[in-house]
């Protein structure tokens, strides 16, 4: 295969839009011609610390581009972060100075355990806007019309359905078609829910007398609840630092008819090796070469033995984690995530309403329908697939945890 055959292909697999390949096939063809690598840029918010299994989609096809020889520019939208983008959650509130900083700096930590440092521009967008006079901002308002800006789907639902929408937002994309503008992209990939400002970047470049960006969009991968883009505000997600027990343990709890796409989007395993495979098999395969790519092959395998005994034989862990409790009824929503057996309380309201919390006893297993339960005396708690604690009710003199 040469060269040419060998960049379209990374780039299309798995894509959803391309636009346009004609571009593409140009600017390819310059680029092998020259020697000169092309600038990917890609956009992220700060508005999270971490990274789950749903940014990876877009940075392994970053690496992938990479290992072409192509640049990646990571702009941290440190000023964007400050507007709030509607990104189909209704509204997303702006962050604080503080809260940029640090959600930037352990964002970008967390990425480089995909991206290639040493192929890797992090740049903040914070670096031409914060000295940006109004004399030259407003300029770049001309470039498009309020019709434009309402065929983006959620501004346009929005406006239908009585929910406020600021000038601001209006203006976002603009914004971060700018810098483009500023870097001088020759390809932007983002995910399917961002297709309409990624377009924004290349009416932008057009407008500044730039040749546009071609753009690339992927597909959102689906969370844990098998309906909704994965999200820590719904609860549903994988973080990638999450420790290879928990991360093993939601990958295997993921529904079956999902996991194609999750091999597809995550993993490299061939097809070929997936078919036929039962269900519970296929999906140990998946949680292995998942948890390899953030840890070891190793670590993979002694979580695969462990689930294999814990599950297979229906035994429970040699060590569950005991937490003594001073109340006779305990609240799980707020108890789960304080004690970190759950990210966030939103987690712990999708299992109980998917019946994915049980108290567990010699004579029976019972499945947890309400977010407070009763103590007596001690219970264990299988919480989702592979998470095991023990509550006890603390005597005098003991130390609770609530």
């Amino acid at each position: 295969m040469d060269k040419l055959k060998l960049h379209l292909k990374a780039i299309r697999e798995n894509s959803v839009d391309l636009i346009s390949e004609e571009e593409l096939v140009e600017k390819l063809k310059i680029s092998l011609r020259k020697g000169v690598p092309l600038k990917i840029k890609v956009g992220f918010d700060p508005t999270a610390k971490d990274i789950h299994l749903g940014h990876t989609v877009l940075l392994r096809k970053l690496r992938k581009l990479q290992e072409l020889g192509h640049w990646v520019y990571f702009i941290v939208g440190d000023f964007t972060a400050r507007i709030g983008d509607p990104s189909g959650l209704a509204e997303r509130k702006p962050l604080s100075l503080e809260e940029i900083k640090s959600n930037a700096q352990t964002y970008t930590h967390q990425a480089f355990r995909i991206l290639d440092r040493k192929k890797t521009r992090v740049i903040f967008n914070s670096r031409w806007y914060n000295n940006l006079k109004l004399t030259d901002f407003l300029p770049l308002l001309s470039h498009y019309t309020v019709a434009r800006m309402m065929e983006r789907d959620d501004f346009s639902y929005r406006l239908k359905e009585g929910f406020p929408l600021s000038i601001l937002e209006f203006v976002y994309p603009l914004i971060q078609g700018y810098d483009s503008v500023k870097i001088k992209a020759d390809i932007e990939v983002g995910g399917t829910d961002q297709k309409f400002n990624l377009i924004v970047g290349r009416h932008m470049q057009e407008a500044f007398g730039q040749k546009p960006q071609v753009v690339v969009t992927l597909p959102l991968l689906v969370g844990l609840d098998g309906k909704n883009k994965m999200s820590k505000t719904l609860g549903n997600y994988i973080g990638i630092t999450e420790s290879p027990k928990d991360m093993f343990g939601k990958i295997m709890s993921i529904p079956d008819e999902i996991m194609d796409d999750y091999f597809r989007l995550l993993t490299g395993v061939n097809v070929k090796r997936i078919e036929g495979l039962h269900p519970k098999d296929k999906k140990i395969l998946l949680a292995v070469s998942i948890v390899s790519q953030y840890y070891s092959k190793k670590i993979a395998q002694k979580e695969k033995k462990e689930f294999e005994r814990v599950f297979s034989k229906k035994e429970q862990p040699l060590n569950v984690p005991t937490y003594y409790v001073g109340e006779e009824r305990v609240d799980l929503v707020e108890l789960l995530p304080k004690i970190g057996v759950v990210s966030a309380k939103n987690e712990v309201r999708r299992l109980i309403s998917q019946r994915g919390i049980k108290r567990l006893s010699e004579k029976a297993t019972i499945v947890v329908e309400e977010r407070c339960i009763k103590i007596d005396k001690e219970v264990t708690l299988k919480v989702g697939k592979k998470k095991f604690l023990k509550l006890v009710k603390k005597d005098e003199g003991e130390a609770a945890i609530l």
